[in-house]
């Protein structure tokens, strides 16, 4: 009896000696996994946060359909901004030049009047109203980011007429103060992005978000160096213009080269468009792409039918362009190089194609477009 009552009493202090081990062990793993599962949430959260930059090109692309050049009726030129979907544009003071009413052209060479409703006698910061386009999706502004020296930024603008030119650069000064002509300049951006006539009242687009943090306004001619106006300084004067336009409106400065509207620009108007042509095409965007062509193609062709012509396209490129004059009349000859769908295969082919571009109704048109041999 001793010995089974000693063997009892070891059996139970082997059991307690391993329930305890055992709920010693569960509690360290429970712990364990409680921490792995709050690294891997914090490294989930982080990864959320982290931004992804958008690509370069859509960036551009999506901005060049919201800037747009404004044209006074001395010739000259200027650029500016879709900001929100009343259709008012942000411009400089100096480009409007105090004038009531402007032109505006937009990416596609369609022409709508504008009303300006704001205009500053002290920052070099206006607002044109276009009634055209009213609804369309506006660029994102920054309302409070700060950039700092070394930031990569975009600069959109038309400079010399040649609309919706794009260059780079990147922030190269901050709190830059300069006074140039009647208006002074305080805190504004330096950027190694240059700035030609034409350029002013474009955005300056900061290369990682796509968002507008600036309105590209002056420049100086030693070293190409030219100055950004920070946009979240001038909110408060484009939104109050915005829901009260202004009745009576000062006379500012012009301080911009004279841009005339002559062959040259034609012809570069018309290689502007047969390019935004085949780039629409090539990003698969039919309606803007038929939007672009004149009255005579649209009655002979419909949507449908123009669309069904391109499906099979995978890429296409432009390789070369040539221009000519004629009677109020561009000919734009193009060779384009483009992948396409052959059943289960790919093929490159390569096309001669002559474009006529010509104005109708104060728009440059694709008026016909015609294959060579």
């Amino acid at each position: 009896m001793n010995k089974k009552l000693v063997r009892s009493i070891i059996v139970s202090v082997l059991i307690w000696i391993c329930g305890g081990i055992g709920y010693i062990y569960i509690k360290d793993k429970t712990a364990e996994n409680v921490f792995s599962e709050s690294l891997i949430l914090k490294k989930d959260n982080n990864t959320s946060k982290e931004q992804v930059v958008p690509d370069l090109k859509e960036i551009i692309r999506e901005a060049q359909k919201k800037v747009v050049m404004v044209e006074l009726d001395d010739g000259s030129i200027g650029s500016g901004f879709l900001y929100n979907n009343k259709g008012d544009i942000i411009t400089n003071a100096h480009v409007v030049n105090g004038s009531e009413i402007v032109k505006i052209r937009t990416t596609d060479a369609k022409g709508y009047e504008g009303k300006v409703i704001g205009i500053s006698t002290e920052t070099d910061v206006a607002v044109v109203r276009v009634d055209g386009l009213k609804d369309i999706e506006p660029l994102i502004l920054s309302s409070n980011s700060k950039l700092e020296i070394g930031d990569e930024i975009l600069a959109l603008g038309s400079p010399l007429g040649y609309q919706n030119t794009v260059t780079t650069g990147i922030i190269s000064g901050t709190d830059r103060e300069l006074d140039v002509e009647s208006y002074t300049y305080e805190n504004v951006y330096q950027i190694s992005a240059p700035i030609a006539p034409g350029n002013s009242g474009g955005p300056l687009i900061d290369r990682k978000t796509g968002k507008v943090v600036g309105i590209n306004s002056a420049r100086i001619e030693q070293g190409n160096i030219g100055f950004s106006i920070p946009i979240n300084s001038v909110f408060p004067l484009v939104n109050s213009w915005s829901e009260t336009p202004m009745k009576n409106l000062p006379v500012t400065s012009a301080i911009d080269d004279l841009a005339e509207i002559d062959e040259n620009k034609m012809l570069e108007t018309s290689d502007y468009l047969v390019s935004y042509f085949i780039e629409s095409i090539n990003f698969r965007d039919f309606v803007t792409a038929y939007s672009l062509l004149g009255s005579q193609w649209q009655s002979n062709v419909d949507y449908d039918t123009f669309r069904s012509q391109y499906l099979n396209i995978i890429s296409i490129s432009i390789d070369e362009l040539k221009k000519e004059n004629k009677e109020n009349k561009v000919f734009v000859e193009a060779i384009l190089t483009s992948l396409e769908r052959n059943g289960e295969e790919q093929v490159s082919k390569t096309y001669k194609v002559n474009y006529e571009v010509a104005y109708e109704n104060d728009q440059a048109k694709i008026i016909i477009e015609k294959k060579l041999d």
